[in-house]
């Protein structure tokens, strides 16, 4: 009975330890007419119903699969930027980190901390994933065509963000400022913000404007919410200075290969398609 538990116990610790694989299924979609056919046609009908390949998944799956492909090899590609910078950050930022941190918490003023500490939950994760499960759901019902992109992009980043954040923190393990040790490397908040908000910017200017002022305004906002979250989380000391700068580059990096691929599946913006249409 001891070597049966214990045999057991092995498999159970296996399982447990297993990483979590990828499943995929291959979708076979057949339709077939309800029209009287000629003997001629049923040959052809039987091959088209035996042929298994590409043609035989809908349209929109190859499409869904060089989204995740592309957003995935954005955030791989975001890690290694961000390993390669992470020792000049961890190594030499508390030079500037800590004289800053001081001057700004000698020189805080207790009501505008107060309202600080209102405006930075905008990079919150739970507010960030409910503006983006919001706006995946709203856009999807808005886009009048292909209306998978904006929930499979939103998802797709959500899972990026989450992950090659949590790999990137694993990796350096950078404590914050004292009061908030989880302030680590770079400031998750900010890349949320950069990141998240961007897309949903970016998603709702391509399909309802496409236009240079419609972007000028949809950079703007991004912008001015970035400037936002950058400023309170220092303000009130939540992440070191130069944690901050990274998150605002770690934001953007993220961001620009999830706007390649969503115009790679997708086209262009509103505004060019109708340009080039004439």
């Amino acid at each position: 009975m001891g070597r049966a538990r214990t045999g057991h116990t092995t498999q159970v610790r296996k399982l447990g330890g297993a990483l979590p694989g990828l499943v995929s299924g291959a979708l076979r979609v057949g339709s077939v007419a309800i029209l009287p056919a000629t003997v001629t046609e049923q040959p052809e009908r039987r091959a088209r119903l035996a042929q298994v390949g590409p043609d035989a998944l809908p349209d929109w799956v190859p499409d869904l699969v060089t989204l995740g492909v592309v957003t995935g090899v954005g955030g791989a590609v975001a890690y290694k930027l961000m390993e390669l910078l992470g020792p000049a950050v961890v190594n030499h930022g508390p030079a500037i980190d800590e004289p800053i941190r001081q001057w700004t918490e000698n020189h805080q003023v207790k009501w505008w901390a107060s309202v600080m500490e209102r405006v930075t939950k905008v990079g919150n994760t739970w507010t960030t994933w409910g503006a983006a499960g919001t706006a995946a759901v709203t856009l999807a019902v808005a886009w009048p065509r292909r209306k998978w992109v904006p929930p499979a992009a939103l998802g797709a980043a959500l899972l990026v963000d989450k992950y090659v954040t949590l790999a990137l923190r694993h990796r350096f393990g950078r404590l914050g400022p004292p009061g908030s040790p989880g302030g680590t490397y770079p400031s998750g908040g900010v890349d949320r913000v950069v990141f998240l908000y961007g897309l949903i910017a970016y998603l709702l200017w391509r399909e309802f404007s496409g236009s240079r002022q419609g972007k000028a305004w949809a950079v703007g906002a991004v912008a001015a919410l970035s400037f936002n979250e950058a400023y309170s989380r220092e303000y009130l000391s939540k992440h070191w200075f130069s944690d901050i700068l990274s998150g605002l580059l770690y934001g953007a990096i993220l961001l620009a290969p999830v706007i390649a691929a969503v115009r790679l599946v997708a086209g262009p913006a509103a505004t060019a398609s109708r340009a080039s249409g004439r």
